[in-house]
Order: structure tokens, then C-alpha cells, then sequence
């Protein structure tokens, strides 16, 4: 960590603990005797840190009554990195599009205005840092929050329950009773991870195609972790479960200077080819998104195994020319 940063951990050691041996902050900030004796001194020479050796106790703490030099205590700023700062504003996000008449209204505000706190430690003012940097959300379907509450009811009881559902995909309606296993949130949605009871087998529900759900007080059927991940894990995207197979694509010498640094699947391959196209693997079970995902790449990108997705997706471009014709 840089100097700034061990400022900042020095300062939340002594605050957190009210006494920090020097042992303890050096092998906290992993520096030399040497160097945390520099942060010490500069913290309280230049920063006015009110930091001071106490003998008797055997560690440093804070002297609230007598800051060093009588002036004022602040840390120099310090952003954060990028996982922080999309966490909280990513909160915030999903807390502002919160369904106002639900359950969590009430405590909503006490939680923006601590999140706002956060933001502001930045050295900067946190509306200030919603201005300059943007969660953007694509494809946000509508959401009751009447049958999200159901179904989160349902979970956290492990009660089975039962949903009116429509597949967008056949078009179907059916009543399903299921064991919920997991809530996942994907791509800006929510689905539900269940045992279905009529087709007896693990399966995923997007919860904005529930039309109806009602909590049964039946015992929900326990569905191991292992078992889950084994069925709805492996494959490529929220459409998994099934047989995997193995999707190996190439883009263009243009387009792989982009896809060559994203994230397609834990288990993926790439590598540049002589000519600086990029050739990427994954395993896959569902073909659905993986499809959509490739079309948006349009001529860039060339499937090359195996054969039936590679048919797919010259059937969809197919299709799409034949339509544009008209």
C-alpha cells in the first residue's frame, strides 16, 4: 500500500482499538521500523495528528485532549479503488429504484445518508461523486415487489411456494409449486433458483415472469450447494443447466483489443492468433444468451464449434436480413 493508505489504516487501528502496540502497526502495514516510524512522524508533524507513545500502556493512542500542534486533524484525500467505489454507488443505485411502498422504505434514508458519509470520505462531497461517476443499468425489467417479498419469504422460511409463471421462450403459463433455493441478481434482474416440483429438477425463474406467488406452509426441499452449482454453475450465463458443450469463437483483430480483457465465463481460454484476432473457449448448456451476446458483436466475431451454434447464429442473421429486406 502506498504512504496515504498506511495513513489511513494507522488512523483506523487507533481508533478501532484505542491502543496500537508498534509490533502490531508494523506488521499491520507490512513496512520497516524505519518507515512507520516516518508515517508516525509526519502524521503528527504535518498532519497534526494528535498521536502519542503511551509508556505505560505499551502502544500509541490518540490525545483527543491536546491534538499535536493545536491545529486541526485531517487526513489528506484519499479515492477509492474501483471496487469500492462501484459497491457504494452501486448500493445507492439499487436503493433509489426500490419499489417506494416496500417493507424497507422506512429505513431507506438512514441507509442513503450513511452511504452518502461513505462516499463523502473521499475528500470529495458525495453528491459530487454521483456527478462525475455513473452506474448505468441496461435492460431493467419490471418487478413486483409484492411477489419479490413472497419469494424472499418463502426462502429465508424454507417453505415451498407456488407461482403462476410465464416462459417468455415458449410463450407458456403453468403453476409451478417450488423449493427455492437462492435469489441470484443478474444483468440488472432477479431470478429465482429453485427446485420445481413439476419437473422435478432444478430450475431458474426470472422473478419479473411470476404473475402470481403464494407461500405454502409445507417444508421447502433442501437442494445441496453442490448440487446447484453442478446443475445451474457450469454453463455460460443465467440460462445453464444440461449438458455442457464447448463454444469457441474468434473476433477480429479489432474487436479483440477489447474482448480480449472481458470476462465471458470462470472457466474460459483466449489467446491471440498470429493474425491479432482473438480466439476464446468456454463450456456453455444453453444457447440462449450466449446467442444474443454474439449477435451484438455483428461481423466481428465467427463461431467456429460447434456446429449447432455456429447454425443458430447464421440462422438468427438469417432471419434478421430477411426481415430488414422487407
Amino acid at each position: 500500500m502506498d504512504r496515504t493508505e498506511r495513513f489511513y489504516k494507522i488512523d483506523q487501528m487507533i481508533h478501532e482499538r484505542r491502543l496500537v502496540s508498534f509490533v502490531a502497526l508494523q506488521e499491520a502495514l507490512e513496512v520497516s521500523r524505519a518507515t512507520l516510524k516516518r508515517d508516525l512522524e509526519y502524521m503528527r508533524n504535518r498532519l497534526n495528528a494528535p498521536i502519542i507513545w503511551d509508556r505505560d500502556a505499551g502502544g500509541y493512542r490518540f490525545d483527543a485532549l491536546h491534538p499535536a500542534g493545536g491545529g486541526q486533524y485531517e487526513l489528506p484525500g484519499l479515492w477509492f479503488n474501483s471496487s469500492e467505489v462501484h459497491a457504494l454507488l452501486t448500493m445507492q443505485h439499487l436503493l433509489a429504484s426500490l419499489d417506494p411502498g416496500g417493507i424497507l422504505t422506512p429505513h431507506i434514508q438512514p441507509l442513503m445518508a450513511r452511504l452518502n458519509s461513505l462516499l463523502g470520505t473521499a475528500h470529495n462531497a458525495a453528491e459530487e461523486v454521483r456527478r462525475r461517476v455513473l452506474i448505468v443499468g441496461l435492460g431493467k425489467r419490471e418487478l413486483k415487489l409484492a411477489h419479490f417479498e413472497k419469494v424472499g419469504s418463502a426462502l429465508l422460511r424454507r417453505k415451498q411456494l407456488t407461482i403462476t409463471y410465464f416462459a417468455r421462450g415458449s410463450g407458456e403459463t403453468t403453476v409451478r409449486e417450488v423449493s427455492p433455493q437462492r435469489l441470484v441478481y443478474y444483468r440488472e434482474n432477479w431470478y429465482l433458483d429453485a427446485w420445481c416440483h413439476l419437473r422435478q429438477g432444478v430450475r431458474n425463474f426470472a422473478l419479473d415472469s411470476i404473475q402470481q406467488a403464494e407461500v405454502l406452509e409445507i417444508k421447502a426441499r433442501e437442494v445441496s450447494r453442490r448440487a446447484m452449482n453442478e446443475t445451474l454453475g457450469p454453463g455460460y450465463g443465467i440460462f445453464s443447466g444440461g449438458a455442457l458443450k464447448l463454444a469457441k469463437l474468434r473476433f477480429s483483430p479489432e474487436r479483440a483489443r477489447w474482448v480480449a480483457q472481458e470476462s465471458w465465463h470462470l472457466k474460459q481460454k483466449g489467446k491471440f492468433a498470429a493474425d491479432g484476432s482473438w480466439l476464446l473457449e468456454f463450456p456453455y448448456a444453453d444457447h440462449r444468451e450466449l446467442l444474443m451476446d454474439i449477435l451484438k458483436f455483428g461481423v466481428d466475431v465467427e463461431v467456429l464449434a460447434p456446429a449447432d451454434l455456429r447454425s443458430r447464429v447464421a440462422h438468427e442473421i438469417e432471419c434478421m436480413k430477411t426481415m430488414y429486406e422487407r
